[in-house]
């Protein structure tokens, strides 16, 4: 009966630890999905100030200063074009307040798909940060080290541009 016992309370601990591992795949899966997703929002972001650079008609400075970040955007490794996001946010900040106010003429259909695409990608982010917060969090727990329930997987980074407001 003792045999029993025991045989049911390791299989039970077994089953646990089989659970907590699918848990942590599933994070670790729905990071790089959401982080997949915001990749693809800010893509198009990049392409959608590239058309406005090209359809608007704006100063010499800030053509090049929006044309520049948007193609590093697009282009560089995300450890690298970080600082290229946060350029290319205050870029599109400083020209929606500016068609605000008159100075710069850009079509309304083009501002429309800008704060469309914008509100799309701070949902992203907060979906990204999310699921990157739990993934520490589970991580962090002494059963998850004890027992290297995370494997090799790598624990995903929030990169600077994210904790910018948008």
């Amino acid at each position: 009966m003792t045999f029993i016992l025991v045989a049911l309370v390791i299989l039970l601990f077994v089953w646990y630890l089989s659970f907590s591992a699918s848990r942590l795949d599933r994070l670790h899966h729905r990071v790089e999905t959401s982080w997949e997703h915001l990749d693809a929002l800010l893509q198009r972001r990049a392409a959608l100030a590239l058309e406005i650079s090209h359809n608007a008609e704006l100063d010499p400075a800030t053509d090049l200063i929006l044309t520049q970040s948007a193609y590093v955007s697009r282009e560089e490794a995300i450890a690298d074009r970080s600082d290229a996001e946060s350029s290319l946010s205050e870029s599109l900040k400083f020209l929606r307040d500016c068609a605000d106010i008159g100075e710069v003429s850009i079509s309304v259909p083009l501002l429309d798909e800008l704060t469309t695409l914008t509100e799309k990608i701070n949902l992203a982010i907060a979906i990204h940060l999310e699921g990157v917060n739990s993934v520490a969090k589970l991580r962090s727990k002494f059963i998850y080290r004890l027992f290297h329930l995370a494997g090799k997987a790598k624990l995903p980074r929030i990169y600077s541009f994210e904790e910018d407001a948008l």
